[in-house]
Protein backbone atom coordinates (compact mmCIF):
# COMPACT_ATOMS: atom_id res chain seq x y z
CA UNK A 1 0.00 0.00 0.00
CA UNK A 2 1.31 3.48 -0.86
CA UNK A 3 2.27 5.89 1.92
CA UNK A 4 -0.39 8.33 0.71
CA UNK A 5 -3.03 5.58 0.97
CA UNK A 6 -1.90 4.74 4.50
CA UNK A 7 -2.13 8.39 5.50
CA UNK A 8 -5.61 8.69 3.95
CA UNK A 9 -6.79 5.57 5.77
CA UNK A 10 -5.49 6.94 9.07
CA UNK A 11 -7.30 10.26 8.46
CA UNK A 12 -10.59 8.44 7.78
CA UNK A 13 -10.16 6.30 10.91
CA UNK A 14 -9.61 9.45 12.95
CA UNK A 15 -12.80 10.97 11.54
CA UNK A 16 -14.77 7.81 12.27
CA UNK A 17 -13.57 7.03 15.77
CA UNK A 18 -13.46 10.56 17.16
CA UNK A 19 -15.85 11.06 20.05
CA UNK A 20 -16.73 7.42 20.66
CA UNK A 21 -19.50 7.14 23.25
CA UNK A 22 -21.57 4.19 24.52
CA UNK A 23 -20.30 1.94 21.73
CA UNK A 24 -21.46 4.36 19.01
CA UNK A 25 -18.90 5.64 16.53
CA UNK A 26 -19.18 9.22 15.37
CA UNK A 27 -18.02 10.65 12.06
CA UNK A 28 -18.49 13.75 9.99
CA UNK A 29 -18.88 17.09 11.73
CA UNK A 30 -18.48 17.64 15.48
CA UNK A 31 -21.88 19.14 16.28
CA UNK A 32 -25.47 18.51 17.35
CA UNK A 33 -28.39 18.19 14.94
CA UNK A 34 -32.15 18.20 15.58
CA UNK A 35 -34.46 16.98 12.82
CA UNK A 36 -37.12 14.50 11.73
CA UNK A 37 -35.83 10.93 11.66
CA UNK A 38 -36.69 8.93 8.52
CA UNK A 39 -35.31 5.73 7.02
CA UNK A 40 -34.22 4.98 3.45
CA UNK A 41 -34.32 1.42 2.09
CA UNK A 42 -32.07 1.91 -0.97
CA UNK A 43 -29.13 -0.47 -1.22
CA UNK A 44 -27.01 2.04 -3.16
CA UNK A 45 -26.96 5.76 -3.87
CA UNK A 46 -26.21 7.30 -0.48
CA UNK A 47 -24.56 10.26 -2.19
CA UNK A 48 -27.76 11.00 -4.13
CA UNK A 49 -29.72 10.70 -0.87
CA UNK A 50 -27.45 13.12 0.95
CA UNK A 51 -27.71 15.78 -1.77
CA UNK A 52 -31.46 15.49 -2.42
CA UNK A 53 -33.00 18.81 -1.24
CA UNK A 54 -36.20 16.93 -0.35
CA UNK A 55 -34.35 15.68 2.76
CA UNK A 56 -33.85 19.18 4.14
CA UNK A 57 -34.90 19.18 7.80
CA UNK A 58 -34.43 15.43 8.20
CA UNK A 59 -31.77 13.01 9.40
CA UNK A 60 -31.64 9.77 7.45
CA UNK A 61 -31.27 6.19 8.67
CA UNK A 62 -29.87 3.93 5.94
CA UNK A 63 -31.14 0.34 6.16
CA UNK A 64 -28.29 -0.97 3.97
CA UNK A 65 -25.69 -2.37 6.36
CA UNK A 66 -22.46 -1.02 4.87
CA UNK A 67 -22.21 2.66 3.89
CA UNK A 68 -19.29 4.72 2.58
CA UNK A 69 -17.33 2.04 0.75
CA UNK A 70 -17.47 3.83 -2.63
CA UNK A 71 -16.67 7.25 -1.19
CA UNK A 72 -17.89 10.48 -2.78
CA UNK A 73 -17.36 11.88 -6.27
CA UNK A 74 -18.22 15.05 -8.15
CA UNK A 75 -20.68 13.50 -10.62
CA UNK A 76 -23.24 11.70 -8.45
CA UNK A 77 -24.61 14.74 -6.63
CA UNK A 78 -28.21 15.93 -7.01
CA UNK A 79 -27.54 19.51 -5.87
CA UNK A 80 -24.69 21.81 -4.89
CA UNK A 81 -24.47 20.49 -1.30
CA UNK A 82 -25.81 17.79 1.04
CA UNK A 83 -29.12 18.72 2.69
CA UNK A 84 -29.62 16.08 5.39
CA UNK A 85 -29.21 17.28 8.97
CA UNK A 86 -27.64 14.05 10.17
CA UNK A 87 -26.71 10.56 8.91
CA UNK A 88 -27.27 7.28 10.79
CA UNK A 89 -25.73 4.01 9.57
CA UNK A 90 -25.03 0.47 10.73
CA UNK A 91 -21.40 0.48 9.66
CA UNK A 92 -19.34 3.29 8.15
CA UNK A 93 -16.55 2.04 5.91
CA UNK A 94 -13.01 3.17 6.83
CA UNK A 95 -11.88 2.37 3.28
CA UNK A 96 -12.86 3.91 -0.06
CA UNK A 97 -12.79 1.60 -3.06
CA UNK A 98 -14.03 3.21 -6.28
CA UNK A 99 -12.08 4.63 -9.18
CA UNK A 100 -14.25 7.77 -9.35
CA UNK A 101 -14.03 8.61 -5.63
CA UNK A 102 -12.36 11.90 -4.75
CA UNK A 103 -13.16 11.96 -1.03
CA UNK A 104 -14.29 9.71 1.82
CA UNK A 105 -17.84 9.99 3.12
CA UNK A 106 -16.76 11.03 6.67
CA UNK A 107 -14.52 13.77 5.25
CA UNK A 108 -17.30 14.96 2.94
CA UNK A 109 -19.82 15.24 5.77
CA UNK A 110 -17.27 16.95 8.02
CA UNK A 111 -16.56 19.51 5.28
CA UNK A 112 -20.27 20.31 5.02
CA UNK A 113 -20.99 20.45 8.75
CA UNK A 114 -23.12 17.29 8.99
CA UNK A 115 -22.74 14.87 11.93
CA UNK A 116 -23.05 11.12 11.55
CA UNK A 117 -23.16 8.07 13.81
CA UNK A 118 -22.30 4.44 13.12
CA UNK A 119 -22.65 1.10 14.95
CA UNK A 120 -26.41 1.67 15.23
CA UNK A 121 -28.89 -1.21 14.94
CA UNK A 122 -30.58 0.45 11.98
CA UNK A 123 -33.01 -2.43 11.41
CA UNK A 124 -34.33 -2.12 14.96
CA UNK A 125 -34.53 1.66 14.61
CA UNK A 126 -36.38 1.28 11.30
CA UNK A 127 -38.90 -1.12 12.84
CA UNK A 128 -39.49 1.42 15.61
CA UNK A 129 -40.08 4.21 13.07
CA UNK A 130 -42.49 2.00 11.12
CA UNK A 131 -44.48 1.40 14.31
CA UNK A 132 -44.33 4.85 15.89
CA UNK A 133 -44.17 6.92 12.70
CA UNK A 134 -41.86 9.83 11.94
CA UNK A 135 -40.17 11.03 15.13
CA UNK A 136 -38.27 14.11 16.18
CA UNK A 137 -34.67 13.28 16.95
CA UNK A 138 -31.45 14.80 18.17
CA UNK A 139 -28.00 13.52 17.22
CA UNK A 140 -24.70 14.63 18.75
CA UNK A 141 -21.07 13.99 17.93
CA UNK A 142 -19.78 16.71 20.28
CA UNK A 143 -20.44 15.06 23.63
CA UNK A 144 -23.84 16.66 24.34
CA UNK A 145 -25.44 14.64 27.18
CA UNK A 146 -28.31 12.30 26.29
CA UNK A 147 -30.75 14.10 28.59
CA UNK A 148 -30.03 17.38 26.81
CA UNK A 149 -30.61 15.72 23.43
CA UNK A 150 -34.00 14.43 24.54
CA UNK A 151 -34.89 17.95 25.66
CA UNK A 152 -33.80 19.43 22.32
CA UNK A 153 -35.89 16.91 20.38
CA UNK A 154 -38.97 17.48 22.54
CA UNK A 155 -38.75 21.26 22.24
CA UNK A 156 -38.18 21.28 18.47
CA UNK A 157 -41.20 22.61 16.56
CA UNK A 158 -40.94 20.05 13.75
CA UNK A 159 -41.61 20.46 10.03
CA UNK A 160 -45.42 20.50 9.82
CA UNK A 161 -46.62 23.85 8.52
CA UNK A 162 -43.06 24.99 7.71
CA UNK A 163 -42.15 26.33 4.28
CA UNK A 164 -38.78 24.69 3.61
CA UNK A 165 -38.95 25.36 -0.12
CA UNK A 166 -37.70 28.94 0.24
CA UNK A 167 -34.59 27.56 1.94
CA UNK A 168 -33.62 25.27 -0.96
CA UNK A 169 -34.86 26.99 -4.13
CA UNK A 170 -32.57 28.84 -6.53
CA UNK A 171 -32.11 32.58 -6.07
CA UNK A 172 -32.53 33.60 -9.71
CA UNK A 173 -33.89 32.16 -12.97
CA UNK A 174 -31.33 30.34 -15.07
CA UNK A 175 -31.05 28.13 -18.12
CA UNK A 176 -30.19 24.48 -17.59
CA UNK A 177 -28.10 22.98 -20.38
CA UNK A 178 -26.40 19.90 -18.92
CA UNK A 179 -27.52 16.57 -20.36
CA UNK A 180 -27.63 13.15 -18.75
CA UNK A 181 -24.34 11.80 -20.13
CA UNK A 182 -21.95 11.04 -17.24
CA UNK A 183 -18.85 13.17 -16.98
CA UNK A 184 -16.46 10.28 -17.66
CA UNK A 185 -17.94 9.76 -21.15
CA UNK A 186 -16.19 11.60 -23.94
CA UNK A 187 -19.39 12.85 -25.60
CA UNK A 188 -20.74 14.61 -22.53
CA UNK A 189 -21.79 17.84 -24.25
CA UNK A 190 -25.47 17.97 -25.10
CA UNK A 191 -26.66 20.57 -27.55
CA UNK A 192 -30.32 21.54 -27.48
CA UNK A 193 -31.65 22.68 -30.83
CA UNK A 194 -32.83 26.23 -31.30
CA UNK A 195 -36.62 26.22 -31.31
CA UNK A 196 -36.86 23.08 -29.15
CA UNK A 197 -39.80 22.89 -26.72
CA UNK A 198 -39.32 25.22 -23.76
CA UNK A 199 -40.02 23.74 -20.34
CA UNK A 200 -40.11 26.11 -17.36
CA UNK A 201 -39.10 24.15 -14.25
CA UNK A 202 -40.24 25.46 -10.88
CA UNK A 203 -37.42 24.76 -8.43
CA UNK A 204 -38.99 23.62 -5.17
CA UNK A 205 -35.76 21.73 -4.44
CA UNK A 206 -35.23 19.99 -7.75
CA UNK A 207 -32.74 17.18 -8.15
CA UNK A 208 -30.27 17.89 -10.93
CA UNK A 209 -30.82 14.58 -12.68
CA UNK A 210 -34.45 15.51 -13.36
CA UNK A 211 -33.26 18.59 -15.22
CA UNK A 212 -30.65 16.49 -17.03
CA UNK A 213 -33.36 14.12 -18.23
CA UNK A 214 -35.47 16.99 -19.58
CA UNK A 215 -32.59 18.31 -21.67
CA UNK A 216 -31.73 14.77 -22.80
CA UNK A 217 -35.23 14.47 -24.24
CA UNK A 218 -34.58 17.58 -26.34
CA UNK A 219 -36.19 20.27 -24.19
CA UNK A 220 -34.87 23.74 -23.52
CA UNK A 221 -35.09 24.17 -19.75
CA UNK A 222 -35.39 27.40 -17.79
CA UNK A 223 -35.33 26.96 -14.01
CA UNK A 224 -37.18 29.56 -11.92
CA UNK A 225 -37.38 30.20 -8.16
CA UNK A 226 -40.31 28.68 -6.28
CA UNK A 227 -42.06 32.01 -5.68
CA UNK A 228 -41.95 33.18 -9.31
CA UNK A 229 -45.36 34.70 -10.18
CA UNK A 230 -47.38 32.89 -12.81
CA UNK A 231 -47.47 35.89 -15.15
CA UNK A 232 -43.67 35.98 -15.32
CA UNK A 233 -43.62 32.33 -16.37
CA UNK A 234 -46.39 32.82 -18.93
CA UNK A 235 -44.43 35.72 -20.42
CA UNK A 236 -41.76 33.18 -21.41
CA UNK A 237 -44.34 31.38 -23.59
CA UNK A 238 -43.42 27.90 -22.34
CA UNK A 239 -44.41 24.71 -24.14
CA UNK A 240 -44.77 23.01 -20.76
CA UNK A 241 -44.37 23.70 -17.03
CA UNK A 242 -42.66 21.30 -14.63
CA UNK A 243 -43.24 21.32 -10.86
CA UNK A 244 -40.26 19.77 -9.07
CA UNK A 245 -39.73 17.74 -5.95
CA UNK A 246 -38.90 19.49 -2.69
CA UNK A 247 -38.97 19.30 1.11
CA UNK A 248 -41.54 19.95 3.77
CA UNK A 249 -45.27 20.49 4.01
CA UNK A 250 -46.95 21.24 0.63
CA UNK A 251 -49.79 23.12 2.37
CA UNK A 252 -47.23 25.70 3.54
CA UNK A 253 -46.18 26.56 -0.03
CA UNK A 254 -49.29 28.63 -0.70
CA UNK A 255 -47.70 30.88 -3.34
CA UNK A 256 -46.90 27.83 -5.49
CA UNK A 257 -50.47 26.55 -5.39
CA UNK A 258 -51.69 30.02 -6.36
CA UNK A 259 -49.41 30.05 -9.41
CA UNK A 260 -50.55 26.58 -10.45
CA UNK A 261 -54.21 27.62 -10.20
CA UNK A 262 -53.39 30.36 -12.71
CA UNK A 263 -51.73 27.83 -15.04
CA UNK A 264 -54.80 25.61 -14.86
CA UNK A 265 -56.75 28.34 -16.67
CA UNK A 266 -54.43 27.96 -19.70
CA UNK A 267 -53.87 25.07 -22.09
CA UNK A 268 -50.18 24.67 -21.16
CA UNK A 269 -49.34 21.10 -20.04
CA UNK A 270 -48.38 20.75 -16.36
CA UNK A 271 -46.30 17.93 -14.89
CA UNK A 272 -45.45 17.59 -11.22
CA UNK A 273 -43.53 15.03 -9.16
CA UNK A 274 -43.24 14.60 -5.40
CA UNK A 275 -43.94 18.02 -3.83
CA UNK A 276 -44.92 19.34 -7.27
CA UNK A 277 -47.53 16.57 -7.59
CA UNK A 278 -48.91 17.47 -4.15
CA UNK A 279 -49.02 21.19 -4.96
CA UNK A 280 -50.92 20.38 -8.14
CA UNK A 281 -53.39 18.40 -6.03
CA UNK A 282 -53.85 21.38 -3.71
CA UNK A 283 -54.35 23.74 -6.65
CA UNK A 284 -57.08 21.44 -7.94
CA UNK A 285 -58.94 21.84 -4.66
CA UNK A 286 -57.59 18.74 -2.94
CA UNK A 287 -56.10 18.22 0.48
CA UNK A 288 -52.73 16.79 1.56
CA UNK A 289 -51.83 14.89 4.70
CA UNK A 290 -48.65 13.57 6.31
CA UNK A 291 -47.76 9.92 5.86
CA UNK A 292 -46.97 7.86 8.96
CA UNK A 293 -43.31 7.35 8.03
CA UNK A 294 -43.10 8.52 4.43
CA UNK A 295 -41.83 6.76 1.32
CA UNK A 296 -38.03 6.80 1.16
CA UNK A 297 -36.13 4.29 -0.93
CA UNK A 298 -35.95 2.35 -4.16
CA UNK A 299 -38.50 -0.41 -3.63
CA UNK A 300 -41.96 1.19 -3.63
CA UNK A 301 -44.49 -0.87 -5.69
CA UNK A 302 -46.83 1.34 -7.71
CA UNK A 303 -49.73 0.15 -9.88
CA UNK A 304 -50.72 2.00 -13.03
CA UNK A 305 -54.53 1.83 -12.84
CA UNK A 306 -54.88 2.44 -16.58
CA UNK A 307 -52.61 -0.35 -17.85
CA UNK A 308 -52.61 -2.58 -14.76
CA UNK A 309 -48.83 -2.65 -14.81
CA UNK A 310 -46.91 -2.67 -11.52
CA UNK A 311 -43.54 -0.94 -11.31
CA UNK A 312 -40.97 -0.83 -8.51
CA UNK A 313 -40.18 2.85 -8.04
CA UNK A 314 -37.72 5.12 -6.25
CA UNK A 315 -39.43 7.65 -3.97
CA UNK A 316 -38.79 10.29 -1.35
CA UNK A 317 -41.84 12.05 0.01
CA UNK A 318 -43.57 12.52 3.36
CA UNK A 319 -47.01 13.77 2.30
CA UNK A 320 -49.77 12.46 0.04
CA UNK A 321 -52.87 13.79 -1.71
CA UNK A 322 -56.17 12.65 -0.18
CA UNK A 323 -58.14 11.04 -3.06
CA UNK A 324 -61.57 11.79 -1.53
CA UNK A 325 -60.75 15.52 -1.54
CA UNK A 326 -60.21 15.77 -5.30
CA UNK A 327 -62.96 17.04 -7.63
CA UNK A 328 -64.64 14.43 -9.88
CA UNK A 329 -62.85 15.58 -13.04
CA UNK A 330 -59.50 14.51 -11.55
CA UNK A 331 -58.57 10.89 -12.28
CA UNK A 332 -56.32 8.96 -9.91
CA UNK A 333 -53.96 7.02 -12.19
CA UNK A 334 -51.46 5.36 -9.81
CA UNK A 335 -51.70 3.69 -6.39
CA UNK A 336 -48.98 2.70 -3.95
CA UNK A 337 -49.50 -1.01 -3.26
CA UNK A 338 -47.85 -0.82 0.18
CA UNK A 339 -50.28 1.62 1.76
CA UNK A 340 -52.91 2.49 -0.88
CA UNK A 341 -51.84 6.12 -1.24
CA UNK A 342 -52.14 8.21 -4.39
CA UNK A 343 -49.00 8.16 -6.56
CA UNK A 344 -50.40 9.74 -9.72
CA UNK A 345 -53.29 11.84 -10.94
CA UNK A 346 -54.44 13.26 -14.25
CA UNK A 347 -56.68 16.10 -15.28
Amino acid sequence: MLVAELQELEEVKNLVTRGQQLGVLTFGDVSTAVAEVVFNTSMTGYQEVLTDPSYHGQMVVMTASHIGNVGVNAEDVESSRPWVQGFIVREISPLVSNWRATESLPAYLARHGIPGISEIDTRSLTRHLRTAGVLKGALATDGTPAARLVELAQRWAGLDGRDLVKEVTCAHPHTWEEGAAPAWELAQAHAVAVGAPLVVAYDFGSKWNILRRLTSYGCRVVVVPADTPADEVLALAPTGIFLSNGPGDPAAVTYAAAAVRRFLTTDIPLFGICLGHQILGLALGGRTYKLKFGHHGGNQPVKDLVSGRVQITSQNHNYAVAPDSLPPEVEVTHWNLNDGTVEGLRL
